[in-house]
């Protein structure tokens, strides 16, 4: 039982037999059918008219920034923001690209004041603002369709792209009861995460206009990210977008049983109410040895990382069942 990330997610037998069996080629250049299957299909599921297929969100993010920004630019974003915090400076580092990041307010979102006075003058002496980047969902939050609005008519009026992380888009989507084009329709690109809960092995998507994805493609194998026979991958990100969605809700449901019976724990503090999707964050008292705790759980072959606030995620290989487990055992070892 792994509760340290919905990346730890293993493929399905669907997945693995479509993967057996895909028909490839050499994507580089532009030959694996199933590749341009998926590249297609998820361009229009998104309502985007171009899609690009990446080994990882946080390439799907570089290459996103690289193509709205030159060097010198500079993009908006939050202070939580995974392209900021948690993807090794690439931006800054790869494409000279300047991070300018606002304070999240407690619900994810950005202040649009704020945002406003961070936006640089046409003046010589500053990076040139060009793009707002936005994560959906945000440590589990999620954004909601009138801020998403907001923000289009932002950056709209001050001249910006606007770019969202979509990592764990589905589970915005699904949490608000809409078709992922509610949430799609907003931006000018978007990344969608393949092997979160998804459950598929590798993969991310970069979505956006067909100018946009053909610099993107080029970057893609500037940073070495051209792929050979990669419909292998691509057949289990089709069916992680048609056979996995559904999954997420039953995700979202454990994680609000996990919320209640955190809550309940002593020294463990825990707003349920405020856990949206499948992130769970506990706030943990000084009596409480989370180091002890991980090394007690992890010898029943439960595994969370220590830290605190501690952050559980529930996703298709935690059930119901263990859910019950994992508190009944840190009841135990409190």
């Amino acid at each position: 039982m792994d509760f340290r990330s919905d990346t730890v997610t293993r493929p399905t037998p669907q997945m693995r037999k479509a993967m057996s069996e895909a028909e490839v080629g050499d994507d580089v250049y532009g030959d694996d059918p199933t590749v341009n299957e998926l590249e297609r299909w998820a361009a229009e599921r998104h309502g985007f008219e171009a899609a690009l297929f990446t080994s990882s969100g946080t390439q799907a993010n570089l290459l996103a920034l690289m193509a709205h920004c030159q060097r010198g630019d500079e993009y908006l974003c939050g202070q939580q923001a995974h392209n900021y915090r948690y993807e090794a400076g690439g931006a800054a580092v790869l494409g000279s690209i300047q991070p300018q990041p606002i304070e999240n307010n407690p619900d994810g979102t950005l202040d649009f004041d704020k945002l406003k006075l961070a936006i640089k003058p046409d003046d010589s002496h500053f990076a040139r603002t060009k793009l707002l980047s936005l994560e959906n969902t945000i440590n589990g939050k999620v954004l909601p369709l009138q801020y998403l609005q907001q923000a289009r008519e932002f950056v709209d009026q001050y001249g910006l792209s606007l770019h969202l992380d979509g990592a764990r888009v589905y589970n915005a989507a699904v949490a608000l009861d809409v078709d992922i084009k509610e949430i799609a329709q907003y931006f000018d690109s978007m990344t969608v995460c393949l092997s979160k809960g998804l459950s598929a092995p590798i993969g991310s998507l970069l979505l956006g206009s067909e100018a946009f994805i053909s610099d993107a493609r080029r970057l893609r194998k500037m940073v070495g990210g051209g792929m050979r026979q990669a419909g292998i991958l691509a057949a289990a990100g089709k069916l992680a977008l048609t056979e996995q969605v559904e999954q997420l809700k039953v995700d979202h449901d454990n994680a609000r049983v996990l919320a209640e019976g955190l809550s309940q724990l002593p020294g463990f503090h825990v707003k349920p109410e405020l856990v949206h999707t499948n992130i769970v964050f506990a706030k943990l008292d000084d009596t409480v040895d989370i180091e002890r705790i991980t090394e007690k759980l992890k010898s029943e072959n439960i595994i969370i990382s220590p830290s605190n606030p501690v952050r559980f995620v529930t996703h298709k290989d935690v059930c119901s069942t263990d859910i019950k487990t994992l508190l009944a055992a840190l009841k135990k070892w409190l």
